[in-house]
């Protein structure tokens, strides 16, 4: 059994000896940018976690671990794009820094790259891994077209949201998990319990993220802050506040939404005010509460050492205990 400081280290040996040198150069350096950005490489670090905790090889997990950082940074290379984001990780997004074309087709290679990955080393257990990845996959894909789709819609139901981000975020998470689990010979019930234990983590860390891009501080975030309200990006955090309002705010919110911004600082500042009498913070709070709470749950459910479930109560509560 591992300590989780123990696991960090195996990754960060890995990824210090990954090179992204190929020709043309013109693709691969952009992949090299992205991936010195560093990150808090979480999804490979709950591959190597769920092997872990059953009892496999974390060693021989790592091409999976590292296959799961890939293809998270191809979405990343996509995501930037299509919210036109300029700062990923406190420094400029790859679109920024070369060029859109650039960024879509390093974003490309990352995502062969992934399953390149993946697929090194070979186990008996390829076969379910390859489905649970090929599946998350389209998964992911499917939650960033909810995503785009929910930028041209007026009213959006908070189930539709949960189930975007269930789709584009959780799923990746979960998926990492399982795969770790699925690597250590884990039972399918336990596989499936820990698959479970992941949504719930990724949702709460989602949701947590939307949080910080309205009250975190830019220089812990890596991302500007109130990027979410200039964009107009409708976030749980204001369907909540469209519930909680009264008529004045809710039209308000909807005019700040729908509307030009002429002035970010001063739009972000207003919605903010709407947000806090409408009590968005602490009923965002409350339901990252929820979902974390059923991820630590079914991982004490599962049929594994208690020092292997220390480790993952351990991660999962380094997730969500950021600053707001």
């Amino acid at each position: 059994m591992y300590s989780l400081s123990a696991l960090e280290d195996l990754l960060n040996q890995a990824f210090g000896k990954l090179r992204f040198d190929g020709q043309p150069k013109e693709l691969y350096e952009p992949i090299e940018y992205t991936l010195g950005l560093g990150g808090k490489r979480i999804r490979p670090l709950l591959v190597l976690t769920g092997c872990d905790l059953f009892g496999g090889d974390p060693e021989k997990a790592i091409p999976v671990a590292i296959g799961m950082e890939l293809f998270h940074n191809f979405t990343l290379l996509h995501d930037d794009i299509m919210d036109q984001a300029p700062l990923r990780r406190g420094k400029e997004t790859v679109y920024k820094k070369w060029n859109t074309p650039s960024a879509i087709l390093s974003g490309d290679t990352l995502f062969a790259l992934a399953y390149e990955s993946i697929l090194r080393g070979g186990s008996p257990v390829y076969p379910d891994l390859l489905q649970l990845f090929t599946r998350t996959a389209r998964e992911v894909c499917e939650g960033q077209q909810m995503d785009l789709n929910f930028e041209r819609m007026q009213q959006i139901a908070i189930p539709d949201y949960l189930e975007m981000i269930r789709l584009k975020t959780a799923v990746l998470l979960a998926c990492s998990l399982k795969a770790g689990a699925l690597l250590a010979g884990a039972p399918s019930e336990e596989a499936r319990k820990i698959y479970a234990a992941g949504e719930n983590l990724g949702m709460a860390f989602q949701l947590q993220d939307d949080l910080l891009d309205t009250y975190g501080e830019e220089k812990k975030f890596g991302k500007e802050i109130g990027g979410d309200i200039i964009s107009g990006k409708k976030t749980y955090l204001y369907l909540s506040a469209m519930l909680g309002s009264g008529e004045e705010d809710a039209a308000a919110l909807t005019g700040y939404y729908r509307d030009a911004v002429t002035d970010p600082a001063d739009k972000i500042r207003k919605v903010k005010e709407i947000f806090d009498r409408a009590g968005v913070k602490e009923s965002t709070l409350n339901l990252i509460s929820d979902y974390f709470n059923d991820a630590l749950n079914l991982v004490r459910q599962t049929a594994v050492p208690e020092p292997g479930k220390m480790n993952l109560l351990e991660l999962a509560t380094r997730l969500i205990r950021r600053d707001v």
